[in-house]
């Protein structure tokens, strides 16, 4: 099965080291705005998902959401959430750890599309 958000090794333990210090996570990919396009981290009961926003899958147990506008861009590339050195997003959960989240992405292949698309 073909996943539309996966993460890397380093962004899965930063996810599980967080989930330690605050319990239950969600991610939400930022439209822009004050934090650019970064992959935000909050407390599960924190933010308020509605019918605007699209679970577009899981990483470590933790849901993933984008809004419905921000995932036409992406619906034809699987998100990869990384890690790198700095101050990530002010909202963000990762920020006081040095660390931000970053998404990195990747076309489908023809076959992934077909999977995904029924085409």
């Amino acid at each position: 099965m073909v996943k539309r958000v996966i993460a890397t090794e380093e962004a899965l333990k930063l996810i599980d080291k967080l989930k330690d210090l605050h319990g239950p996570l969600m991610f939400h990919q930022s439209g822009g705005c004050c934090d650019g396009s970064s992959p935000m981290c909050y407390p599960r009961d924190e933010f308020r998902t509605g019918d605007s926003d699209i679970l577009l899958g899981e990483i470590s147990g933790t849901p993933f959401f984008i809004a419905k506008d921000q995932y036409e861009y992406w619906k034809h590339t699987q998100l990869i959430i990384d890690v790198v050195d700095g101050r990530g997003g002010m909202f963000s959960l990762e920020g006081p750890e040095g660390k931000r989240f970053l998404t990195r992405s990747r076309v489908f292949t023809g076959e992934e599309r077909k999977e995904l698309f029924n085409q």
